[in-house]
């Protein structure tokens, strides 16, 4: 079974014309974890392709600046240089499994599928290198002028263009956002993070970490990271959110600051005003400035697992 709700949170707020799109990757989903045939093919591509397990380097200097060891799990090694990769692959696998020859994006894939990636305008200008990379690997990039030019808009642009080929084509939603089953989905083959830096914290320390930390926009590479340690009470989870110009100002901190609000079809924290409409978000980083955050996430933090 994928979980559709984290506590009163997730859930599909999405037009009827996506609703048999959203049961039929559910299903796909709930079989293809299980298809040993699957995993393989995914293991091997997280291996020969993205370049897996990436090492946990402990940071000496940092650590006698802070006075405690400090691991940093070293995404950036991974092919295309961020963790975003691990989940692109996965559901470019399954978009394959379900017969779907089409996949939209905000992030880059591969298997041989024509692939669209929406971007921000000045997203594709702050993430230039990223977009030289995946136009080198086969993706078209579309650029999007609305609104703030950032993540939110370029979402929004790719559920525009779902809605309209959804027979073809499979949403390759880059967090761990969106309606079910997507949360789940990004959360467990983004989980692969934290399944290594779990083994290889007992490897190099024998025992676990103090603290699990890591930055939280929509929150992939967190609750990725979280996941393999939410059972492990002595170890606190702490997720760090874009302050921006401060929480009075305009800021990317949805869970420190937000409220309960629907974006992009699921129910989150999220920044909305008075009305319930949506905030322009801000951060220095293109990955931060989204104004709203994963389900799951707005659930740890109600029940005061992460803070």
């Amino acid at each position: 079974m994928v979980e559709e709700r984290f506590g009163v949170y997730g859930g599909r707020y999405v037009p009827e014309v996506l609703v048999p799109a959203l049961d039929e990757l559910s299903a796909a989903w709930a079989a293809a974890r299980e298809d040993s045939g699957f995993r393989g093919e995914l293991d091997g591509l997280l291996r020969d392709y993205v370049g897996r397990p990436t090492p946990l380097y402990r940071a000496d200097r940092l650590s006698e600046r802070i006075g405690r060891r400090v691991y940093l799990k070293r995404e950036d090694l991974a092919h295309t240089g961020a963790h975003k990769i691990n989940n692109a692959v996965g559901q470019a696998l399954l978009a394959r499994e379900m017969g779907k020859a089409r996949v939209i994006a905000e992030t880059g894939a591969v298997l041989d599928l024509e692939c669209v990636v929406y971007m921000g305008t000045e997203d594709i200008r702050r993430q230039a290198p990223n977009v030289e990379r995946m136009r080198l690997l086969g993706a078209e990039v579309v650029p999007v002028e609305a609104g703030a030019r950032t993540l939110k808009e370029a979402v929004s642009a790719a559920i525009r263009d779902w809605v309209a080929n959804v027979r073809t084509t499979h949403y390759i939603i880059g967090s761990a956002v969106g309606p079910a089953p997507y949360p789940a989905l990004v959360r467990d083959l983004q989980r692969v993070i934290g399944d290594e830096a779990r083994r290889q914290a007992l490897a190099a320390e024998g025992g676990l970490p103090a603290r699990v930390i890591a930055c939280v926009g929509g929150g992939s590479n967190a609750i990725g990271t979280f996941y393999a340690f939410l059972e492990d009470r002595e170890v606190e989870l702490i997720g760090v959110e874009a302050a921006g110009e401060g929480l009075d100002a305009r800021h990317g901190a949805s869970l420190v600051a937000g409220t309960v609000g629907v974006l992009h079809g699921a129910m989150s924290s999220v920044l909305a005003d008075e009305q319930g409409q949506i905030l322009e978000a801000h951060s220095v980083s293109a990955g931060l400035d989204y104004p709203g955050v994963g389900p799951e996430h707005a659930h740890l933090r109600d029940t005061g697992r992460a803070r």
